[in-house]
């Protein structure tokens, strides 16, 4: 199964080809660039150089959510332009169910933790044995404070994954955590790829009219929006 696997929900951007479990390519930027400018140039490369065309592809993975509410808006539309009257199935993924995957390596309790901007993270907790994840918890939205006490619980190792290390580190006053390389603390498309055809296998896959997005609260436009129309009600 030929996969093309994407992620822009946070300031790293990242494609993937993979044939079944294996990695054919992989394009990473952290340059600060805009999504809208990266992204479908480093598409076009990946395929190019891999000999691929869009229909040789069976199968769609992206990062759904949660996330920058724009970088999550143009992932999903990126794969459901390329998607379009192709019939190739697509399989929307957590965000932080693939930041956990990069850790599958690390036995014990994996706590992917995104910028949610504040005092919150994105978060879930997923227990990990023998390069198997289990998750413990829905996806969510949390403050640090709170996250700090549910892991300080942990009778586990706990390692910290995702663009809210540091912030979530540097705040964390109960909790001991294990280092984790830079390297894999960031988006990477070749999860995004195994957790899509996991997806896929389990029958959750779906197509490009009904692939949507996760953003697990309100943008702050809905927000802003919904005070004005409180504050006129009033």
């Amino acid at each position: 199964m030929k996969i093309l696997a994407l992620d822009s929900t946070a300031i790293v951007g990242t494609v993937a080809l993979c044939e079944d479990e294996r990695l054919v390519a992989l394009y990473t930027l952290n340059t600060g660039n805009t999504h809208s400018q990266t992204l479908l140039p480093m598409i076009e490369s990946a395929l190019r150089s891999a000999d691929w065309e869009i229909d040789d592809l069976d199968l769609f993975a992206v990062s759904r959510g949660p996330g920058s509410f724009t970088g999550v808006r143009i992932g999903v539309a990126t794969v459901k332009g390329l998607a379009f009257g192709k019939d190739i199935p697509c399989a929307g993924v957590s965000t932080l169910e693939a930041l956990a995957y990069n850790l599958r390596c690390f036995d014990g309790v994996i706590s992917p933790v995104m910028n949610a901007r504040r005092a919150q993270v994105y978060n879930a907790l997923f227990a990990c044995k023998d390069g198997v994840l289990t998750r413990l918890c829905p996806d969510r939205a949390i403050s640090i404070a709170e996250l700090d006490e549910q892991l300080a619980d942990m009778d586990q190792p706990v390692y910290l994954v995702g663009d809210g290390y540091d912030i979530t580190l540097e705040n964390l006053t109960k909790t001991k955590v294990l280092p984790v390389p830079e390297e894999l603390r960031y988006q990477s498309g070749y999860s995004v790829a195994m957790c899509g055809l996991a997806a896929y296998k389990n029958g959750l896959a779906t197509d490009d009219t009904s692939l949507s997005v996760e953003y697990l609260r309100p943008s702050q436009a809905e927000r802003e929006r919904n005070e004005r129309l409180a504050k006129e009600n009033q």
